[in-house]
């Protein structure tokens, strides 16, 4: 029978501990996965000197691109050089070189305290930042500390005058908010004054006529 030695046990203890430490880290370390287009998106495709082929299409509910020329192309949960292989084929019926360039448009909507609300087509590498500045900037009353990042369900709460914070990119489907700033002057103060006003109006209307006899 084959011994242990004293100190093989607790070796084999470390071992199996470091394993499990490091597991963690390890898949922090995973890459981020590729955006992808939804339905909804659009699909820019440029083709080199022809213009028929060439435009923007609209990602249809059934997930290939709404054209007659390319609605066998797949474009909508599938990785971008899938898409592109999808056009090349198309391409290739035509020309037998095609040159070509597929661009995703996302849409986003950008929304609260901005100049220009509005459902946004921007490419997948504009950031938050960008996206808030294509919808004119935020407003005197908006607040770049306060910034919700509605993405897959989940409403997210974002500082973007923290450094990085607004370099993240969109992804399809994104709605971005700007929170709006307090003024408590504005909200309260002078509501509450106007109310005091108002009733001060309707007091000296009751007491005008009895005070002039």
């Amino acid at each position: 029978m084959k011994r242990l030695l004293p100190w093989s046990a607790p070796l084999r203890g470390l071992i199996v501990l470091l394993v499990f430490a490091a597991a963690p880290r390890l898949h922090a370390q995973a890459a981020p996965e590729a955006p992808v287009l939804r339905p909804g998106d659009l699909v820019r495709i440029t083709v080199w000197k022809n213009d028929a082929l060439s435009g923007e299409f609209v990602v249809g509910g059934d997930s290939v691109v709404a054209h007659p020329i390319y609605r066998e192309v797949r474009a909508a949960g599938v990785p971008l050089a899938e898409v592109e292989a999808g056009v090349q084929r198309v391409l290739q019926r035509f020309e037998a070189n095609p040159q070509f360039l597929v661009v995703p448009l996302f849409r986003v909507a950008v929304a609260g305290e901005v100049r220009q609300p509005d459902l946004l087509l921007v490419r997948p590498e504009v950031t938050l930042m960008q996206a808030v500045a294509q919808a004119g900037g935020v407003t005197e009353r908006g607040r770049l500390d306060r910034v919700h990042l509605v993405r897959g369900g989940q409403d997210r709460v974002l500082n973007l005058t923290v450094p990085g914070v607004g370099d993240i990119p969109v992804r399809s489907g994104d709605q971005i908010r700007v929170d709006r700033r307090v003024s408590v002057f504005r909200e309260y103060v002078a509501p509450a004054a106007s109310v005091v006003a108002a009733l001060a109006a309707v007091a000296r209307l009751f007491i005008s006529p009895s005070s002039s006899k």
